[in-house]
Formats: structure tokens, sequence, C-alpha cells
């Protein structure tokens, strides 16, 4: 018995160093080498603080900035420690309840806005932290904060196109637009410090 129990408890020891130690840090090292914004978590910073990540979204109400996608997170929106969606099917009440709710608070900042109201702003997405919205979203709220922010069109427009990321290799996915990184931008035009988004 004592024969076994050796060998059995020292590989036990050996593998759990290479497995849980050695094997971890020599991945991380290598990730900080080679994607070091990616392994510290797609931060962004703004004036020396993190603001937020590209990869997480932000619950943006303040009607001076683009809304992003909206999200059905337990106990806040975009908890990233509660991922996951409503789970509400097409013919659930529920669903029209929130969706026709979304609606009417989108129609009550922009009143004036005749444009159809892109599905991505009043549904949510099966992950619930999606940072992206569509361009037509984003064109969509285009008006509405030219307005509010006193900014020509034009500008609001090209800076949706600055940020405006394209399918990966082209064609996995669709074309979007980081909510985070446009309103960053967007408070950068502005040149107003009372804009300025503040960290999470």
């Amino acid at each position: 018995m004592k024969t076994l129990i050796r060998p059995a408890v020292s590989l036990l020891l050996l593998l759990s160093m290479v497995t849980g130690v050695i094997y971890p840090l020599l991945v991380t090292g290598i990730g900080q080498l080679l994607f070091p914004r990616q392994v510290t978590g797609s931060l962004i910073e703004q004036n020396g603080q993190w603001v937020g990540s590209s990869l997480i979204g932000q619950h943006f109400t303040d009607p001076k900035y683009f809304w992003g996608r909206p999200s059905a997170t337990a106990s806040y929106p975009y908890n990233a420690t509660a991922s996951g969606g409503s789970n509400f099917g097409p013919l659930n009440p529920a669903l029209l309840v929130t969706v026709t709710a979304r609606i009417a608070a989108l129609r009550e900042v922009d009143p004036d806005n005749p444009l159809p109201i892109p599905v991505d702003l009043v549904t949510t997405s099966a992950s619930g932290l999606d940072p992206h919205i569509s361009p037509a979203a984003a064109a969509y709220q285009l008006e509405r904060i030219t307005k509010l922010r006193r900014l020509a069109p034009d500008q609001v427009l090209a800076l949706v196109h600055q940020h405006t990321e394209a399918p990966q290799l082209e064609f996995l996915g669709e074309y979007r637009v980081n909510v985070l990184r446009l309103n960053l931008a967007l408070d950068r035009l502005s040149g107003d410090a009372s804009n300025r988004l503040s960290p999470p």
C-alpha cells in the first residue's frame, strides 16, 4: 500500500505544479508579451483613468450620448459577473411589454425622429454585455445628439464612420459601432469638460 501512495502523491504534486502554476504563468506571460491590451481586458483609458472595456457595454441614459443595446443581466445592466439574456421567446407577452417600453423611452427623448427604430436598440443580446450597436442604430440617434450638443451632423456622422468596425476577416459578423469608444470621441469633439465620461 505504501508503495502505491508515495508515487501517487508525488504525481499529484507534480501535476498540480505543472497545470496549476507553471502552465498558467507561462500562458499569461506569453499573452502579455504578444497581446498586452487583450490580456488586461481591452481596457480603455481616459485622462489617466480606466473608463471601461471595449468588450463590455455600458448603460448610457443621458440623451447627449449614443445609447447602446439594452442589457438583461441580473442586478444591474451590463453586469459582467451575471452574463445572460432575458430568454423571452417571440411569443412571450413579457417580450412585447419590454420592447414597447423601450420604444416609448426612445420616442420620449427624440419625439420628432421619423426613422424606424432599429431592432438592436430595443432587444437584448444573448450575453447582455454587447458593447456594439449597428450603424443603423447609431444613425437613428444622430439627430438627437447633434441637436443637444449643437454639433454639425457631418461632424458626428464622421465620428460614427471612424468608429464603425468591419466584420472579422470581412465576412464574419456584421458592421458594428463600439458605443463607449464613440461616446469618448464625442466628448473630445464637444470639448466640454462637463460632458466627459467618468470611470464606472
